[in-house]
């Protein structure tokens, strides 16, 4: 395992693929297995078709429940990942937006209908017919069990594959895909920016990518933890405050503070505490997502005509203008690399939060 911020790697192109191809992968055979190696067969290209080496992929909370079916809807053997980033090896031959050699990702989405409201305007993520995941999906066309990044190389059409810059350290653009756009979509969809407060719940992949964006976007941004050891990391990051949850003194201070509220914490806890702190018509948003449902006072949101959301992902269009406005303004993931091999201890790690932000594989370690 080693710990740094890796540029991105070169990758000689291949000839075009005409047949499928047997591909090395990390996969869980069940819910109480270890990951461990394990061949897939990525399909033989369609024409619309783009062909990467997965150089990186990060490791998303996600991942974790999905190996351990904790939202009951994993398709076994589950082959994670959906924060990978890569260079093309090959194209179908009618592909319009790439060509081999180009830097590419990736994220949580791999098809949709194509045809319903939410598909014509951008919002994949919502597709009403319902989309295709990266991983542990079906195929829209063979019914073929989608495989994630744990893998050497991927095969999904072009609309859903995303263009990456090369300004930016290839291993830290890799959890835009998830945790990136993931806070990127509600802070855009909610318009918070200059003049509004925003307290960030969580201190995690998501949550340093919230504190981020939101300091990017002019915001006045809170980092509200159960841990006093995470505030100096929150100031670094750019949080202009910082307040310990556990502390009844803080919080009663904050009653009513906030305009919005994102919640990326994917453990049980209280929402009622925090959708205190939200001022008359505030809004909280969660994007963690805890296994358990969560018990919601009614008085509390009546009491401030305040409102309780969910954001999930975001659309193509709007994951591809995040990873060019992070470009632009040289934001990106702060990671920690990991072989695949340590894969399992990551996930016991992650279960601690021992990790600064988000673990990212190499996979030029699956071997």
């Amino acid at each position: 395992m080693t710990d740094t911020n890796t540029s991105s790697s070169t990758l000689a192109p291949s000839p075009t693929p005409t047949k499928k191809s047997v591909t090395r992968a990390y996969a869980a055979q069940s819910p109480d297995a270890r990951l461990g190696p394990f061949q897939i067969e990525r399909r033989e290209l369609r024409p619309r078709d783009v062909q990467f080496e997965i150089l990186f992929c990060g490791v998303c909370h996600s991942d974790l429940h999905m190996a351990r079916n904790e939202w009951e809807q994993t398709i076994f053997p589950v082959v994670p990942g959906h924060e990978m980033v890569g260079r093309v090896t090959g194209v179908g031959d009618k592909v319009t937006k790439f060509k081999t050699g180009d830097l590419v990702g990736v994220g949580c989405l791999v098809d949709s209908c194509r045809e319903c409201n939410n598909c014509k305007k951008g919002l994949e993520q919502y597709c009403t017919v319902g989309n295709v995941l990266t991983y542990s999906g079906r195929d829209r066309i063979n019914g073929d069990i989608t495989y994630g990044g744990y893998s050497k190389q991927n095969v999904v059409h072009e609309d859903f594959v995303l263009r990456v810059s090369d300004k930016l350290p290839l291993a830290q653009v890799a959890p835009l895909l998830c945790a990136g756009i993931t806070t990127y979509s509600p802070l855009r969809h909610w318009k918070v920016g200059k003049g509004h407060k925003l307290g960030v719940v969580g201190l995690g992949g998501l949550g340093h990518m919230a504190v981020k964006f939101g300091v990017s976007f002019g915001a006045e941004v809170t980092l509200l933890s159960t841990s006093p050891g995470k505030e100096a990391d929150a100031r670094k990051l750019g949080a202009q405050k910082f307040a310990l949850t556990r502390d009844a003194a803080q919080v009663k201070e904050l009653r009513g503070y906030f305009d919005f509220i994102i919640d990326t914490v994917s453990a049980k806890h209280d929402y009622n505490q925090y959708l205190s702190l939200l001022a008359t018509d505030g809004v909280m948003m969660c994007v963690g997502a805890p296994p358990t449902p969560a018990e919601v006072a009614v008085f509390t949101l009546i009491g401030g005509r305040r409102s309780l959301a969910g954001s999930g992902i975001g659309g193509l269009p709007e994951t591809q203008e995040m990873l060019d406005y992070c470009a632009e303004h040289g934001i990106s993931s702060d990671i920690e690399i990991i072989d695949m091999s340590y894969i399992n201890e990551a996930y016991e790690r992650m279960l601690k939060s021992d990790v600064r932000y988000r673990f990212v594989i190499d996979m030029a370690t699956l071997t």
